[in-house]
């Protein structure tokens, strides 16, 4: 997939402000620990992860959403009449129907012609939608899009720390699938793309690789349904170990995919962003890829795995602090549970904040 007439022009991000560090999840953990004679650091020793961030209780995503793409669109400096399509790409959302993206929509003002639905592919979501969003601009049928996502990781930290405390049989083998569920952050981030001739940056979307790798689609699964904000207990189950190598492998083939659609070698990329799941992820991610690790830019170790928007969050905080510089060409590389990939292309040109 290759693109002469998109941009990516801004982003919004909002953050929460309760900050909950691993050791606090430790001690919130003590009859586990203490019956399995646990040792204390452990959370953060093998995920790189010190901190993550919750919402206050009983906040819908959509509620953040709003926050972050009024944001996004205020940086972008567009005429919201513009506003073809709005995609809603977070796995979390208000309800099962109607999509979230309809009350987004709403409170955000947007034209009765923009188009809008949700999208959900766990940490692929938002740029699925990008991705989406592009495919519309490069036909024409479309001027600029909205992208948008909010993640809320109380209701699974809280519920896995109570499920571990409550199941005296459990082993330190088993409790290995609850682990991640541990490290999920909160967060939101919104992205507006436009045609180049409503573009005030030039940053030019280039080209995208994309892989399915469903062989191994059981390796980090929830409950049913409970993606949905209110009232559910959610689990998930996820054999990181498996679940690293393997979504590491797809990655490689995808950037082989990748580096061939662009032209680029491993030395033409400038800067780098990657989903956020933890230190040994990245460091092998880096590693397999041929990559420097000082072109990377990370935010797990202060937010945690925050799904969906764990990818663009990192990339507008990145582009805050400076990381990337006019004329960067920039991968954001995305691997998902699924087994999903998709890596985009950008040639970077100016920050709008």
């Amino acid at each position: 997939m290759q693109y002469q007439n998109v941009c990516l022009e801004a982003f919004g991000y909002t953050l929460p402000d309760e900050i909950i560090t691993s050791d606090e999840i430790e001690r919130r953990l003590e009859p586990l620990y203490r019956r399995l004679r646990l040792p204390e650091g452990r959370l953060e020793l093998m995920s790189g992860i010190r901190e993550r961030r919750f919402w206050e209780p009983g906040v819908l995503p959509s509620n953040k959403s709003v926050e972050s793409g009024q944001k996004a669109i205020e940086a972008a400096g567009i005429d919201r009449a513009h506003i073809g399509t709005l995609i809603h790409g977070s796995v979390c959302r208000d309800y099962l129907e109607p999509a979230t993206a309809c009350g987004v929509h709403h409170r955000l003002g947007l034209p009765r012609d923009c188009m809008i639905y949700d999208v959900s592919n766990a940490c692929l979501g938002l740029m699925n939608g990008i991705l989406q969003a592009a495919n519309m601009i490069e036909l024409g049928q479309i001027r600029a899009a909205l992208v948008v996502g909010s993640e809320g990781s109380r209701q699974l930290v809280e519920t896995t720390i109570e499920s571990l405390n409550r199941d005296e049989s459990l082993t330190r083998n088993q409790i290995k699938s609850a682990v991640a569920s541990l490290t999920i952050g909160s967060g939101s981030c919104a992205v507006v793309l436009v045609d180049r001739e409503l573009s005030g940056t030039g940053n030019r979307l280039l080209a995208a690789a994309a892989q399915a790798n469903t062989d191994h689609h059981r390796l980090c699964h929830s409950g049913r349904d409970e993606a949905v904000a209110g009232g559910m207990q959610p689990l998930m189950e996820t054999d990181s170990e498996t679940l690293m190598r393997e979504g590491i492998a797809t990655g490689v083939d995808t950037f082989r995919d990748f580096l061939g659609v662009t032209g680029w070698t491993v030395d033409d990329i400038d800067k780098t962003f990657c989903h956020q799941v933890g230190s040994a992820h990245r460091k092998l991610m880096i590693e397999s890829l041929g990559m420097a690790a000082e072109t990377d830019y990370t935010t797990f170790q202060w937010l945690g795995n925050t799904g969906s928007v764990a990818l663009p969050i990192t990339m507008a905080i990145g582009l805050e602090k400076g990381h990337v510089a006019a004329g960067d060409n920039v991968a954001m590389l995305g691997i998902g549970s699924g087994i999903n990939c998709l890596m985009l292309a950008v040639e970077w040109q100016k920050t709008l904040v």
